[in-house]
C-alpha cells in the first residue's frame, strides 16, 4: 500500500510540476498553487475511480442488460453528474473543511489532555492487524451510509433532493452520481465527518473510498446479475439494489437501503430477498424534468421542491 501510495503521489507532482506549473507561474497564479496540488491529487483519483468502474461494470452491461437502451440522452446527463462529482471541486472543498474541523477538535483534546477517540484507540489490537482494521473501518462506514440513505427517504425535504437520483428510468452504473448537488454536499460530510471520528488513516481513506463507490456503481448496473441465495445477503447486487429503485419501492416505503453489506437492512426489516424480478425505476409521481431534464434544470427543480418541502407544501 505503501509503495502505491508513493508512486501516485510521484505521478502527481510530477504531472503537477511539468502541466500545470509553468502555466500557473506564467499567469500570475502562484499563490494558487497549493489549492489547485489538491484539487490535481482528487481529480486524479476520481479519474482512477471511474476507469475502475467503467472497466468492470461496462463489460457487465453489454453481456446480460435488463433493458436496452432507450434514452441515450439521460445516460449522457448522468456521466455529466459523475464528472462533477468525482473531477471536480466538491471533494476538495469537504476534504478542507473536514480537516480544518478535525484540527480544531484534536486541538481541543490535547489541550485537555485527551486523546482523539479513534478505533485503534479503543481496540489496540487493531494496531498490528491493518487488515482487519481496515475490514472494521469499512464495516462501520457502511453502516453510516445505511442510515444516511434512510434518512434520505425518511425526511421530506431531503427526499426532494434525493428523488433526482430515483427519477433515472434508464438506470446504469453512471446513475450512481445523479444527485443534487446539496445532497452531495451532506453526504460527503456525513461520511467524511464518520471516517474522521473513527480515525481512518489518510493512507486508507481512498482505499475505503474506491471500494464503496466500485459497489455503488455496480449495484446500479444494468445488468442482470445476482449472488444467490447466500451471496445476496453477504453483498448487495445489482438485483437486490435494483428493487429499491423500483416504481414500487420509491418514497419512504421503500427496501433494499444498504451500500455493501444487506445485512443493515436483514437487521433493521428493510430488507426483501424474495422478489425475483427486475423492475422498472423511476418515480411515476414526480416531476417529468427531474427524469429527462439536464443536469442544471434537475438541479432548479429538486431544489425548488425542497423549499417547498421545507415550508410544508
Amino acid at each position: 500500500m505503501n509503495a502505491i501510495a508513493d508512486l501516485y503521489a510521484g505521478f502527481t507532482g510530477w504531472l503537477f510540476e511539468h502541466a500545470l506549473q509553468p502555466w500557473l507561474y506564467a499567469a500570475g497564479l502562484m499563490d494558487w498553487a497549493e489549492d489547485i496540488y489538491e484539487w490535481l491529487d482528487f481529480a486524479l483519483f476520481g479519474l482512477i475511480g471511474i476507469a475502475v468502474v467503467w472497466l468492470v461494470c461496462r463489460p457487465l452491461e453489454a453481456w446480460r442488460p435488463v433493458e436496452p437502451v432507450a434514452d441515450r440522452r439521460a445516460i449522457r446527463t448522468d456521466i455529466l453528474y459523475t464528472a462533477l462529482t468525482r473531477l471536480g471541486l466538491l471533494p476538495l472543498i469537504a476534504f478542507v473543511f473536514l480537516a480544518t474541523m478535525q484540527s480544531a477538535w484534536e486541538g481541543w483534546l490535547t489541550e485537555n489532555g485527551l486523546l482523539p477517540p479513534t478505533l485503534e484507540e479503543l481496540v489496540p489490537a487493531l494496531r498490528d492487524h491493518p487488515v482487519l482494521a481496515f475490514t472494521c473501518y469499512v464495516v462501520i462506514l457502511d453502516f453510516g451510509e445505511y442510515w444516511r440513505h434512510r434518512a434520505q427517504h425518511r425526511f421530506r425535504w431531503w427526499w426532494a433532493l434525493h428523488e433526482i437520483h430515483h427519477a433515472q428510468r434508464q438506470m446504469t452504473f453512471w446513475t450512481d452520481d445523479r444527485n443534487h448537488l446539496l445532497d452531495d454536499v451532506i453526504a460527503a460530510l456525513w461520511f467524511g465527518g464518520i471516517a474522521l471520528l473513527i480515525g481512518v488513516p489518510p493512507g486508507q481513506f481512498p482505499l475505503v473510498v474506491l471500494l464503496l463507490r466500485l459497489a455503488e456503481s455496480l449495484s446500479h448496473a444494468n445488468v442482470r446479475l445476482d449472488y444467490g441465495w447466500l451471496g445476496e445477503r453477504l453483498l448487495v447486487s445489482p438485483r437486490f439494489h435494483r428493487l429499491h429503485h423500483g416504481v414500487l419501492s420509491a418514497g419512504a416505503s421503500g427496501k433494499n437501503y444498504a451500500v455493501l453489506l444487506p445485512v443493515w437492512d436483514w437487521v433493521f426489516g428493510t430488507a426483501d430477498f424474495q422478489r425475483k424480478t427486475y423492475l422498472p425505476t423511476g418515480v411515476p409521481e414526480g416531476p417529468e424534468a427531474l427524469a429527462t431534464g439536464g443536469w442544471l434544470r434537475q438541479q432548479v427543480v429538486g431544489l425548488r421542491r425542497m423549499v417547498a418541502a421545507i415550508r410544508g407544501r
